[in-house]
């Protein structure tokens, strides 16, 4: 029971605290064992708020036993790394830094100190990363912030920066508060009113192309508001109410004109206009005894109010069911080594005086987990190839064939894990690594048959060999019996197995090394008239001649299997790109309308609470994103056309030399093209 209500009935029951739950993908980890942190020593901190927070799969960070969080090694880097090795704590000014690491909390130890004093115990904000207790290829990060308005701060700027770092890194953002929610409680969260300021969703706005709310709600988490030592009933107008219905009440505009009413209506209004999906618990006390809380990590379980562990118990579970993975919009994911990247990019933008930008943040991210995918879709091709291929192959084909089936596979990876690559170099990337590796393949897959061929024709020729040395051969007749023996070498050689891709490559050689041989013995041959040897002497020139015809069209054979396997390739990247792009319509078309459907709710409940003027006011917003809709709709055939023209330009452009000059890259242009119009 501890392991699950640590966390958070310290969280919620001492004093309100501030984290973000992570979930990220473990499945990419190196074999070593993970230990779980130790959640009975698990200790929370005094704050203000939580968030919790999903990183969903293919992330990298994990929990180990001493509570650090550890990214996979970054690119070209040969161990694992901390995530936020440096603690993120205010400077006086207002300004953050990221800290060496310290101890305790400063280098992520799996708990947090708990205060139970008048002094805050947090500063700046720290990380716990432990696993979803549910989830295989997710895990849960909790970000614990400093408590906010600290008397002895002074400086309020930080408090601004701490919460908008918080909305920005969190996938479900909760908020605690003492006994109740009312007025004083919604004026400490006055700094929501703030996040427009702090927060750009849009690298350049024009006049024009400004900033609504609804831009907002695509990159802000979910809300949750706990009510800690609650002792009020669920009652209004003497009727019960749910958690939720309370707060939907608290957040309800205050008529009136007054300036006063119209500031204390401002947090409401934000609240619901940035969050659609608000959520609310109250908890009892954890303890009736006041000389138990200030311990109250170390009383038992059993101690503990039943009621209290009954609200824990609904928290995490709706917690660990709905937390949702962390996204920059349109459906793009977090995962543990982004969460990293998002950090250090959001802290060096506040340093330098900037507002961060979620635009650019998702282009930074962009750039990392693209060439993250790369490497990741690369190592997949070459891990999938060497499990399935036995060099020789007996043929090119059969080659080719697994090299088609673990490219798809590795496009794939690739169109899972990267996004924004709208120029498509990544991809680029991807097909000349592939095209590289496919080539080494090819090149071992001929030394291997050549070898091979090389070591079988060597056994098979060594009763030829003995009979040359011995002279068997030199003699009246000796012409026949050398070319019986060598018939019975080629017979011998064609019932080999696995010889693979150059086996007449190697038999014509080798023929070819014995035309000297064939000479002599020719030339020794007293049996044989001077018009017999003649007439042997053309068959041979013949015979050598047809086989060297005979490997110019098996080389020819081959280029165009190749050719076709290039151009097989090619329309893989295109389908599974066409196919991503139809995913990220589709996910964006559910974005715009979640959206659109809080916003027409949110305008229908200000008109049915009297606020007219209020909800008037949300009419442009509500027209525009009608129009962003229907342009989502109408625009993607011509948007997809103009895709594929650019993929197809840009990646025959990876293509070795030889097959431009076939007009490959037309070719595949012009299918792009038709394929695009069918579309449309």
């Amino acid at each position: 029971m501890r392991e699950k209500l640590c966390s958070t009935e310290l969280l919620l029951s001492v004093t309100a605290s501030h984290g973000i739950w992570t979930q990220h993908d473990e499945s990419h980890l190196s074999g070593e064992k993970t230990e779980q942190p130790d959640d009975s020593k698990s200790k929370c901190t005094e704050d203000s708020r939580a968030d919790i927070s999903a990183c969903g799969g293919g992330g990298h960070c994990r929990a180990i036993s001493d509570g650090k969080v550890l990214l996979d090694e970054p690119p070209g880097g040969t161990e694992p790394w901390v995530l936020l090795r440096k603690s993120l704590t205010p400077h006086t000014e207002g300004d953050f830094k990221l800290s060496p690491p310290k101890e305790m909390k400063f280098t992520l130890l799996s708990s947090f100190s708990l205060g139970s004093t008048v002094r805050s115990e947090t500063k700046g904000i720290w990380m716990w990363c432990v696993p979803h207790p549910s989830k295989e290829s997710h895990a849960l990060v909790l970000l614990d912030t400093e408590g906010l308005g600290d008397v002895e701060k002074g400086d309020s700027k930080s408090d601004l920066w701490t919460f908008a770092l918080a909305v920005l890194l969190s996938s479900c953002f909760v908020y605690n508060s003492m006994s109740t929610i009312n007025h004083q409680a919604l004026e400490q969260l006055h700094y929501v009113t703030e996040l427009t300021n702090l927060i750009r969703t849009k690298s350049l706005c024009s006049s024009d192309d400004g900033e609504d709310s609804a831009d907002f709600v695509r990159f802000f988490p979910d809300f949750i508001w706990t009510v800690r030592d609650f002792t009020l009933e669920l009652e209004l107008d003497g009727c019960p109410i749910t958690e939720d219905e309370y707060l939907e009440n608290a957040l309800r505009l205050i008529p009136g004109k007054d300036p006063q009413v119209q500031h204390s209506n401002m947090p409401r209004e934000m609240i619901r206009s940035f969050f659609p999906k608000r959520k609310c618990f109250v908890f009892d006390r954890p303890v009736r005894d006041r000389k138990l809380l200030v311990c109250i990590e170390d009383v038992p379980d059993d101690q503990l109010d039943e009621s209290f562990q009954m609200q824990c118990q609904d928290f995490c579970s709706y917690v660990f069911t709905h937390a949702k993975a962390k996204t920059l919009g349109e459906g793009i994911t977090v995962t543990g080594g982004g969460l990293g990247t998002l950090v250090v990019a959001y802290v060096d933008t506040i340093n330098s005086g900037a507002v961060p930008c979620l635009e650019n943040a998702v282009m930074t991210l962009a750039e990392r987990e693209n060439s993250v995918a790369v490497e990741k879709a690369a190592a997949h091709y070459s891990e999938q190839m060497a499990q399935r291929v036995t060099l020789p192959t007996d043929t090119l084909q059969g080659l080719l064939d697994v090299h088609a089936a673990c490219e798809r596979e590795a496009i794939a990876v690739f169109m899972e894990h990267s996004f924004k690559d709208d120029k498509r170099e990544f991809q680029k990337k991807l097909v000349g690594t592939i095209q590289k590796k496919k080539e080494e393949f090819l090149v071992q897959n001929e030394e291997a048959s050549v070898k091979y061929c090389q070591a079988e024709l060597q056994k098979l020729s060594e009763p030829l060999t003995e009979h040359c040395l011995k002279g068997t051969f030199f003699a009246p007749g000796g012409h026949k019996l050398y070319l019986e023996a060598r018939d019975k070498l080629e017979q011998g050689y064609m019932l080999v197995p696995r010889k693979g891709v150059k086996a007449n490559e190697v038999l014509q050689s080798f023929l070819q090394s014995q035309a000297g041989v064939e000479e002599a013995i020719l030339q020794a041959d007293k049996a044989l008239t001077d018009g017999e040897k003649a007439v042997a002497v053309e068959r041979a020139k013949k015979q050598a001649a047809e086989r060297k015809q005979e490997l110019l069209k098996e080389k020819q054979n081959e280029e165009e299997q190749k050719l076709a396997m290039q151009e097989q390739s090619l329309k893989e990247n295109l389908a599974q790109l066409e196919e991503k792009m139809d995913r990220e319509r589709e996910d964006l078309l559910r974005q715009q309308e979640r959206v659109l459907e809080h916003k027409l709710k949110t305008q229908e409940e200000l008109l049915r609470d009297g606020f007219k003027k209020n909800s008037e006011a949300l009419t442009s917003e509500i027209s525009k994103l009608k129009e962003d809709i229907e342009t989502t709709k109408n625009n993607y055939p011509f948007k997809m056309s103009e895709a594929l023209d650019a993929a197809s330009i840009t990646l025959v452009a990876v293509l070795p030399g030889p097959y431009k000059a076939a007009g490959l890259g037309l070719k595949m242009l012009s299918e792009a093209l038709k394929r695009s119009e069918n579309s449309s």
